[in-house]
């Protein structure tokens, strides 16, 4: 098992990639081939469930892009499943607290960090290819390699950033900015002061701690502002808007 978007922001790279939103296995090849890092497939605000999700991330990984998954919610199932079918990373939304990141973990990561339950899945090679042939060496791989990054965008969560980006177990944060303006009193100001100081204070958090720091940024100035400001990964738009815009073009174009 090995994380390219890992190996990418290690050697100081930064990662660019977009949420996916149409289900199935070409959206997610025709993203890799387009020469993304990475992308995540939404199962919060999308209509991905496991099934549609595995076909995503075996097409991924086929075209050399990193899958990841944001999770409907913070719950067992929705944790387990996603990671069992070969998510290289799961984005988990809607955060309230310390305590939820806590349960986070305990899903999320197998022994020592957490407690996630094992089975011989398509993510440990249905037990002819796992990371190791060792269970707890597979454990500790496992626990490196998969990403768990709790999605910043509720006050509780702001409240409490710092202590959540210090957890073992947490491998960065996702700065979700329209929910975030949204409970700060500012919806869809994504340039106000308030949102921006909130910004600033979740990448100082990742920063401080040596976790990573992940942002939504709605098109390409704004991609390019977050990279400045010193984000490792940001995810650009939507698969979805990209096919309207480049349609509309075409029709502007043919049409007149």
């Amino acid at each position: 098992m090995h994380n390219k978007l890992k190996e990418i922001i290690s050697d100081g790279r930064q990662a660019l990639g977009m949420f996916l939103e149409l289900e199935g296995h070409l959206a997610a090849e025709c993203l890799g081939l387009s020469g993304l890092d990475f992308f995540i497939a939404d199962a919060e605000h999308g209509t991905f469930d496991v099934k549609s999700a595995a076909a995503a991330i075996i097409a991924g990984r086929l075209r050399g892009i990193e899958p990841l998954v944001r999770t409907q919610d913070s719950t067992r199932s929705s944790v387990l499943k996603m990671l069992d079918i070969g998510a290289a990373g799961l984005i988990v939304p809607y955060i309230q607290d310390l305590d939820e990141v806590k349960r986070l973990v305990e899903f999320a990561k197998y022994a020592p960090l957490g407690s996630r339950g094992f089975a011989w899945t398509r993510s440990a090679g249905f037990g002819k290819d796992a990371a190791s042939p060792k269970l707890e060496e597979h454990f500790n791989i496992c626990n490196a390699q998969t990403l768990l990054i709790p999605q910043c965008e509720t006050a509780g969560c702001l409240a409490q950033v710092e202590r959540i980006a210090d957890l073992a177990g947490v491998d960065g944060i996702f700065v979700g900015p329209y929910d975030l303006s949204i409970a700060l009193g500012v919806p869809g100001e994504l340039f106000s002061p308030i949102l921006q100081s909130a910004i600033n204070r979740i990448l100082e958090a990742c920063k401080s701690s040596g976790k990573l720091a992940f942002i939504y940024a709605g098109d390409v100035p704004t991609a390019k502002q977050r990279f400045e400001e010193g984000f490792d990964a940001v995810a650009c738009g939507m698969d979805v808007l990209c096919l309207m815009e480049a349609v509309q073009k075409l029709v502007a174009n043919v049409k007149g």
